[in-house]
């Protein structure tokens, strides 16, 4: 297969320029991203100590990743409508009081039918309403509309920021704030994979996996999860990912297959089954305080005295020495204290990832044609 050392570089290069440039998407990525909103002007919705936020795909996606891997230091309780579910939306209603609660909707287009379906059965729209926050792009559509209409607070969402694109935007770093978490933290380290040993490393990997799909023998993508809290992350990894490569006859589905769960589940097709797979490993560098006591059956047994971690990583080890006996191919995520830094540099090393090897497969990592057209489909359904 032909050298993909130099298209690579080239790419870099223009990656580069575009995260200078305000009108486009990997502006992301720019020290100076100017935010359509102010802290100050936010500082009035931070009393409230229950949130509801509704939207879809990468409207919210980012902000339920970042929600559940501070959790345990988020002083409020955060809800998600994230689907049409009508047992969910009864749930929230009956835990919420309408006043007390702030509600956050975000839709990019201003029109997507599942957010908007969801504000209007919690029938908390009113004129003047002080609670509720809108986040969308600024023009001819239903959320711009109601916020002129209704007296509402609304924060713009960029147009040339796709939704899957804008967690560490508006979208994301908005709800994390409201959460109290430090934003400019999340943002700190978003370009260090751009150089020294970052930069090679995001190469050789982006490099792989561009080959592996190029090759057409592997159509899935694997996360093995063995840190239950980053879960919700790869979920936004995995529209990021589906959205952005799976075009013209290429790409691959990607499945989140929590671990060691599913080593009782899916490990018997994952090992000896049809070789069209290839894993992203996720495990954690943290050793756990929990220590198992076995003493009560006896203390030679192999689990007395050993730490849930020590235990994980066993299970972990003996299927990587599975995957090289059976020749699989797989790369392993090593993550340290999951803060607001690290965070924000797992958001964008695969952001950046993606779009390379969206750009090395020669298709468009920002559009999403065929989503468009069952959006139009359901829009005629309706009528």
């Amino acid at each position: 297969m032909k050298s993909l050392n130099s298209p690579f570089e080239k790419i870099l290069k223009k990656i580069s320029l575009e995260i200078k440039s305000e009108d486009k998407t990997l502006n992301i990525l720019n020290d100076n991203y100017k935010f359509n909103f102010l802290k100050k002007d936010l500082n009035k919705f931070k009393r409230y100590k229950k949130i509801v936020i509704i939207g879809m795909g990468g409207s919210i996606l980012g902000a339920e990743a970042i929600y559940h891997l501070f959790k345990k230091k988020i002083k409020k309780k955060i809800y998600f409508l994230n689907n049409l579910d009508e047992i969910k939306i009864n749930e929230v209603k009956s835990s919420i009081k309408i006043n007390n609660t702030l509600f956050l909707i975000i839709s990019k287009s201003g029109n997507t039918l599942e957010t908007i379906t969801n504000l209007f059965l919690l029938k908390i729209l009113k004129k003047n309403a002080k609670n509720i926050i809108l986040i969308s792009e600024k023009k001819d559509n239903l959320i711009f509309s109601l916020s002129k209409r209704l007296n509402l607070f609304h924060v713009e969402h960029k147009q040339t920021i796709g939704g899957r694109y804008s967690v560490l935007t508006e979208t994301g770093l908005l709800p994390a704030y409201l959460m109290g978490l430090n934003i400019k933290n999340i943002r700190k380290k978003i370009k260090s994979h751009l150089t020294g040993k970052n930069r090679e490393n995001l190469k050789k990997n982006a490099i792989y996996f561009s080959k592996l799909i190029l090759r057409k023998k592997y159509h899935n993508l694997i996360f093995l999860n063995y840190i239950p809290e980053l879960e919700k992350f790869l979920f936004w990894c995995q529209q990021l990912i589906a959205e952005s490569l799976g075009k013209k006859g290429k790409g691959f589905l990607p499945i989140i297959s929590n671990v060691p769960k599913d080593h009782h589940s899916l490990l018997q097709i994952y090992l000896d089954g049809p070789k069209d797979k290839f894993f992203y490993i996720f495990s954690s560098v943290e050793k756990s305080k929990s220590k198992i006591n076995s003493s009560i059956f006896s203390k030679k047994n192999i689990l007395h005295n050993k730490k849930l971690s020590l235990v994980k990583n066993a299970q972990k080890k003996a299927l990587i020495k599975s995957f090289i006996k059976n020749k699989i191919p797989f790369k392993e995520f090593k993550i340290g204290n999951l803060n607001e830094e690290k965070i924000g540099e797992l958001f964008s090393y695969f952001i950046l990832e993606t779009i390379i090897i969206g750009k090395l497969m020669r298709i468009d990592p920002y559009n999403q044609p065929a989503v468009e057209q069952v959006k139009i489909y359901t829009q005629k359904f309706l009528k």
